[in-house]
């Protein structure tokens, strides 16, 4: 084999592993839409729709027309163009929002507010799926082994609880499984689908959009509420935009277009051709698609497909909130890396907090039908803000025309709205549940990003300009006491001196012989490329000993402040800086209430209750706790 040929081999290979896993981790939401869907949608728990010839084609029109409009067309096709250099998700879309242009501040705050609702409303999500991915699966032992529908809630529960509670562990080994596995579950989508069609090829006829409108004319009302369980249909959309980093824009294309989106066609086609055939299929039509010999391996093989399912969202919840903090919207937490290979995180505290709520679901709802219900308002609220996001930035940043975006816009959000709309019906029957959890963050998200920026104020108000402090050092008289070694003091900017470093001077009246302040600032991109890492400045004198290093980090990556200051030291700086052996100052600010207006009282107990969960910056930063100096101050809120 020549070595082009060897090259376009291993090309070939990247190629199909980007793929494979792909499919493991990206359509494992989507992909299990299929097990509770076109139930939900004939259920009579939510305004039934008769399972005649009219009804079943319009339906399955109505599925095939969403997949296609909303993920093949509006995510695959368009907004996964709207990356933060190669990232996505609805936190990288919140990024690029804050770096546009534009004239009002008012108007950015309000699309970044919109934006914390979206991934407010993404936490509902991430409880939900679990719940009822988990759930749907497990309820096929009702068909499979009626005289075992009494163990679903049961198994269910501890599915669940063994899948939050590996989470500690990482996925690294098992995740190799997922591509595998989910190809299997794919093709056995498709070929169940495929026998029925073959069977029945008037079902074909489903696919023209003619059968939607007559659905719409002939049943008006319930028409209209029969979207907000199509819409479950797709479910996981967002996902393929928010895991666009880990895979690429290409990998996710191909899996999609060459073999979820048939198989999904297919298997939806089989299950409409099965209730025309059998009306009282809709008890449970995906599994009653199945031979009755391979029902109980289907069972198990669904099972582990929708804790795949709920592995990508549970990863994407750990994903979402790192990017919060790194951008400002909570404080820091703890945050452990389970694979430093793939960079895997587990949220302890978000972990938690997913498991008490997906437990309550299963309790409170006890079925996949019941909490089909709970589900549309958070997927389509997503939908529609990702929309008005993603076409201010086509407008603002890439400047395209008017007469390109609003129909473009007008044309997205009208499907959106239409989804959304008929989801509202469902708000007394559990759809209060998402949109109760997604105010609960999105007053956690705000609070926090207010509270900060007064504290911060406040905080440079104390700590006095740094350049005053510099000349404050060279003038004293008796001359300051140098202390042999290195003082390493993190700032919160350029302008101020660190609260740390004033009163180790003001107290303590020394001050060490090599003294570095660094301020990490976090970009509003995932990355900053090692060279772009660094800025060193002597502020103004090359022989006092103090310098300033800006460290720049993307919000995905770690903020190792140890190794930014061991990159600093090849740059040739004044002072002789030991990094093995340097004393890291750290403030310790107390927040008190104060009596100002500056926000409601509640949001003050709020702030300060929030701040108390905050992790230490010697865990954040990576600073080595046997040296560390703490020096203790405090800050009126």
């Amino acid at each position: 084999m020549t070595q082009d040929a060897r090259r376009g081999a291993a090309g070939t290979a990247g190629v199909a592993a980007l793929t494979l896993g792909a499919l493991g981790v990206v359509f494992g939401d989507i992909g299990t839409s299929p097990l509770y869907a076109l139930q939900t949608v004939f259920s009579a728990h939510n305004h039934a729709v008769t399972p005649d010839e009219g009804s079943v084609y319009g339906v399955i029109s109505l599925v095939f027309w969403a997949i296609t409009s909303i993920v093949s067309v509006k995510y695959v096709s368009f907004i996964m163009r709207a990356d933060n250099e190669g990232e996505g998700g609805i936190m990288a879309l919140i990024a690029r929002v804050l770096d546009l242009p534009l004239k009002g501040a008012r108007a950015k705050a309000t699309l970044v507010a919109l934006g914390i609702f979206g991934a407010a409303l993404f936490y509902g999500d991430g409880t939900i799926t679990p719940a009822i991915s988990v759930l749907s699966a497990v309820e096929g032992l009702k068909v499979a082994a009626p005289g075992l529908g009494s163990l679903v809630v049961p198994i269910t529960l501890a599915v669940l609880t063994m899948l939050f509670a590996i989470q500690r562990y990482g996925t690294h080994a098992v995740g190799r499984l997922f591509g595998p596995v989910m190809a299997l579950w794919f093709s056995i989508l498709a070929i169940s689908g495929l026998v029925k069609v073959i069977a029945s090829p008037a079902i074909l006829k489903a696919l023209s959009p003619t059968y939607g409108i007559a659905f719409f004319l002939d049943h008006g009302v319930v028409a209209f509420l029969a979207l907000g369980s199509v819409v479950l249909a797709v479910t996981g959309a967002e996902a393929l935009y928010a895991d666009m980093g880990h895979f690429g824009r290409p990998a996710i294309r191909r899996a999609w277009f060459a073999l979820v989106f048939p198989a999904l066609t297919l298997n939806y086609l089989g299950q409409g051709s099965l209730i025309l055939h059998t009306p009282a299929a809709i008890e449970n039509p995906f599994f009653l698609l199945i031979p009755h010999w391979a029902r109980v391996p289907m069972v198990l093989l669904a099972t582990v497909a929708t804790v795949i399912a709920s592995q990508a969202v549970i990863s994407g919840a750990f994903s979402v909130t790192r990017q919060a903090v790194q951008l400002g919207f909570l404080p820091r937490l703890r945050i452990r890396h389970t694979s430093e290979s793939e960079g895997q995180i587990y949220v302890p505290a978000v972990n938690g907090l997913l498991f008490v709520a997906v437990v309550a679901l299963v309790l409170g709802f006890g079925s996949s039908t019941r909490l089909a219900s709970a589900y549309g308002i958070a997927v389509t609220g997503t939908l529609a803000i990702d929309t008005i996001l993603f076409f201010v930035v086509v407008r603002v940043l890439w400047r395209k025309p008017l007469w390109l975006v609003v129909p473009g816009a007008a044309a997205f959000l009208f499907v959106d709205l239409a989804f959304f709309g008929a989801n509202l019906p469902k708000v007394v029957d559990g759809g209060w549940f998402p949109l109760l959890l997604a105010l609960v963050i999105f007053t956690l998200l705000t609070t926090w990003q207010r509270g900060r920026a007064i504290v911060t104020a406040r905080r440079e108000q104390a700590e006095g300009l740094l350049v005053d402090f510099v000349e404050d050092v060279r003038t004293i008289q008796p001359p300051v006491f140098r202390a042999p070694g290195t003082a390493v003091c993190l700032a919160i900017g350029k302008k101020t001196t660190p609260l740390a470093l004033r009163e180790n001077l003001d107290y303590n009246h020394v001050l060490h012989e090599s003294v570095v302040i660094c301020t990490v600032h976090t970009s509003r991109t995932p990355h900053v490329h090692r060279s772009e890492r660094v800025v060193v400045d002597e502020l103004g004198y090359e022989d006092d000993g103090i310098l300033h290093l800006t460290v720049r980090y993307g919000f995905q990556d770690d903020h190792n402040v140890p190794a930014a200051l061991l990159q600093a030291t090849s740059h040739g700086l004044e002072a002789k800086i030991d990094v093995a052996k340097a004393l890291y100052f750290v403030s310790n600010i107390t927040l008190v209430r104060g009596d100002d207006r500056s926000m409601a009282k509640w949001r003050k107990t709020l702030f300060l209750a929030l701040s108390r969960t905050s992790a230490s910056p010697v865990e954040f930063f990576y600073l080595p706790e046997r040296r560390i100096v703490t020096m203790g101050s405090y800050i009126e809120l």
